[in-house]
């Protein structure tokens, strides 16, 4: 009797299987129903709404060939990277900023923290502009400003002197230094003890510095940035990621840099030299085989690679190096 209860559930339990799971039951397996996707058009908007401006990081720009591919490349990494959780000061000219690899709603409260436990009186604080307003002395007002950084996941921090008589910017680089380096004190101590983030300053996570986009077939790195910081984030980015400059034309912005042929490769590494070798006894090409232009229209700041001798390829690989190594 139990032999015959036994079949008869193992018979059951495998019939049901069928029923319930197989391709005509109630529940048909849906894990290959991808392959009969199609693309439709895209969503036509009335004209009283715009499309969300959302950045597309891994962009398909040729959708005639896919079909054609016998191997999906990797994705191109077109946005930086960001790594541990450092905090710099640094200065070009007269301007200083606060560096932090960490999201602005994650400075943003150890920002506000900062001054509301300090002996001035915070004003204002406004979490979607990432203004703060300190009542420092009878005759001078301070604003701190909370802002995305060029690279992915960074904060960078600004503070200015104000002249409550008539509301101007003060130079005083001296002053400013002193009182940022107490901020970088405070946030190298706080950042890897903080794990929290504010929900109310999401907004300027949005907020980046750097964007990119197509033209023509054609990576181009957009900054929210003049065009001396841009040169000097494009400087150093060349060096970081030890791509080598053989000459550069700051009156055009222009940057002539090489890197190794195969050959070369392993002895001085994909875009130059190790780290371990002197930057100043090696210059890869005698002649530079691409241009990385800065040019500046409307506020804004744009990046691109050409190659000497047309090769796409080459330019995209070496303006995602550039992109990675922005900060």
């Amino acid at each position: 009797m139990n032999k015959f209860f036994l079949s008869f559930f193992v018979i059951f339990t495998l019939s049901s299987c069928s029923i319930f799971g197989g391709s005509d039951g109630y529940f048909p397996e849906k894990k290959y129903d991808f392959l009969e996707e199609e693309i439709e058009e895209d969503i036509s908007l009335p004209g009283s709404l715009n499309a969300i401006d959302s950045e597309n990081h891994y962009p398909v720009t040729d959708h005639d060939d896919i079909e054609n591919q016998l191997e999906v490349p990797k994705p191109r990494q077109i946005f930086a990277t960001s790594g541990n959780s450092s905090v710099q000061l640094r200065r070009l000219g007269e301007l200083m900023w606060i560096y932090i690899e960490t999201l602005p709603s994650t400075s943003w409260p150890i920002s506000k923290n900062y001054w509301d436990t300090s002996i001035y009186q915070v004003t204002d604080a406004n979490p979607n502009t990432g203004e703060i307003n300190i009542d420092f002395d009878e005759n001078t007002m301070l604003q701190m400003r909370v802002e995305h950084g060029i690279k992915e996941a960074s904060t960078e921090i600004f503070l200015y002197q104000i002249n409550k008589s008539d509301g101007t910017i003060s130079s005083n680089p001296e002053f400013l230094q002193n009182e940022m380096s107490k901020i970088v004190e405070y946030f190298a101590e706080s950042i890897n003890n903080f794990s929290g983030t504010s929900l109310a300053a999401q907004n300027l996570n949005e907020m980046k510095k750097a964007n990119i986009f197509t033209e023509d077939g054609r990576t181009v790195i957009a900054l929210d940035l003049n065009f001396d910081r841009a040169w000097s984030s494009v400087s150093k980015a060349l060096v970081d990621a030890n791509i080598v400059t053989n000459d550069r034309d700051r009156s055009n912005g222009i940057f002539f840099v090489s890197y190794a042929g195969e050959d070369e490769r392993g002895l001085f590494g994909l875009f130059g030299r190790t780290t371990t070798v002197n930057a100043e006894e090696i210059i890869i090409g005698e002649e530079a085989q691409f241009e990385i232009t800065i040019t500046e229209d409307n506020d804004k700041t744009f990046v691109r690679a050409i190659s000497k001798d047309g090769n796409i390829e080459e330019s995209e690989k070496l303006i995602s190096k550039i992109n990675e190594s922005l900060s």
